[in-house]
C-alpha cells in the first residue's frame, strides 16, 4: 500500500522560511521519479518541482525558482521541499506525489505565508 506523509508546513511571514517532508512507504521510492505539487485556495492543484530517481535531475515552475530547493534521501524514504524567501501566493497545501498532476499524492501540509 502506497503512503505518502507529508510534514513542516506552518504560518510564516512574507521572507520566512520552511522545509517540508514527505516519507514515503509502499512503492520503490529510490527508483521512482516523485513531485511536489501544491493547491493555493480555490484553484486547481499545480505542479512545483521535480526529482529523479539519483536527485541529480531536477524541474521548478517559474515562481519558484531560486527560491525552492528539491531533495530526497534514499535511504530514509524522504522527500524534502526547502522553501526559502516565501511569498503570499505561496500558500498553499503542499502535496508530495508520484506523478507530476497529483493523482498519487499525499494528504498534504498547509503552509500559509502573510504579509
Amino acid at each position: 500500500q502506497v503512503q505518502l506523509v507529508e510534514s513542516g508546513g506552518g504560518s510564516v511571514h512574507t521572507g520566512g522560511s520552511l522545509t517540508l517532508s514527505c516519507t514515503a512507504s509502499g512503492f520503490a521510492f529510490s527508483s521512482s521519479w516523485m513531485y511536489w505539487v501544491r493547491q493555493p485556495p480555490g484553484e486547481e492543484i499545480e505542479w512545483v518541482s521535480d526529482l529523479n530517481p539519483n536527485g541529480d535531475d531536477t524541474s521548478y515552475r517559474l515562481n519558484v525558482k531560486g527560491r525552492f530547493t528539491i531533495s530526497r534521501d534514499n535511504v530514509k524514504n524522504t522527500l524534502y521541499l526547502q522553501m526559502t524567501n516565501l511569498k503570499p501566493e505561496d500558500t498553499a497545501v503542499y502535496y508530495c506525489a508520484r506523478d507530476v498532476i497529483g493523482l498519487q499524492r499525499g494528504r498534504g501540509t498547509q503552509v500559509t505565508v502573510t504579509s
